[in-house]
């Protein structure tokens, strides 16, 4: 098995792999290396006919606080053709996992924005930890939530996605299930048994039979194709040359107030 940097893997006996975001120093920020990784992953132990199901978690006190900040900042100095190349490896990392045969089940705990959602709507089912914050913070950036967004819709549907998807508000674990972001939430101490009785049914079903009805699903669901994401990328490259853009971002990063808010 590869040997990963930002990624902790791991497989039991019964052929469940343990997929674990490994940068807790970072809050599991998506970097350029776990995006290429991740893709990696995906792509071999993700579709390796030994894969029953995947179990995604974070390590530390967070699951997944979105885009790396070096990354953003790579972004803002960066020319329309590197950001788009850019924006293009983290679709192609998102529609990898969305579709790797093996199912994925998502362990949720801490904090998951930005991308960190994104990463829960690619899992089949996801059950996150009761104290969970969730928030779809890129407008807050002056950004948007683009090369998530097909995810984001095909698991919300447009309507409750609404009501999250440009306020940037933060919500919570039991939000997040009324929103069908995920499928449930546990106690802390219960989170690990919920998990485990996601993946139970797996072992007891033909692989490829899985593999194959979840790509009838996707096939079924929102259509989320090449035109599609092209256009998402896009659109994420002209907002990150807008004046809103630059100005939120190094606000964020110099720990500033943008012009724009008033709370």
């Amino acid at each position: 098995m590869t040997a990963y940097q930002t990624l902790s893997v791991s497989t039991d006996a019964r052929g469940v792999v343990s997929l674990q975001l490994n940068r807790p120093e970072a809050r599991n920020a998506l970097s350029a290396q776990m995006i290429e990784e991740l893709t990696d992953f995906a792509r071999t132990v993700g579709a390796a006919p030994g894969t029953r199901a995947v179990v995604l978690s974070g390590a530390g006190k967070v699951f997944c606080a979105g885009g790396d900040l070096g990354w953003m900042m790579d972004q803002i100095r960066a020319d329309r053709p590197t950001r788009m190349r850019e924006a293009r490896k983290l679709a192609a990392m998102l529609r990898a996992l969305n579709e790797m045969p093996s199912p994925l089940i998502g362990r949720i705990h801490g904090g998951v924005f930005g991308g960190g959602v994104g990463m829960a709507s690619v899992c089949d089912v996801a059950i996150a930890e009761s104290g969970t914050t969730f928030g779809l913070t890129e407008t807050r950036l002056g950004l948007i939530p683009a090369t998530i967004g097909p995810y984001v819709i095909a698991r919300m549907g447009e309507g409750k996605a609404r009501r999250v998807f440009m306020s940037a508000r933060l919500f919570g674990a039991a939000e997040a299930q009324a929103l069908d972001l995920i499928a449930g939430h546990a106690a802390a101490e219960d989170l690990d048994a919920r998990v485990e009785a996601e993946v139970a049914p797996y072992l007891e079903v033909a692989p490829g039979a899985v593999g194959a009805a979840k790509a009838l699903a996707r096939a079924l669901g929102p259509r989320i194709d090449d035109t599609v994401i092209d256009d998402t990328i896009t659109r994420l490259a002209d907002t990150w040359e807008t004046p809103e853009a630059r100005e939120g971002i190094e606000a964020f990063l110099n720990k500033g107030v943008p012009s724009w808010r008033r709370a």
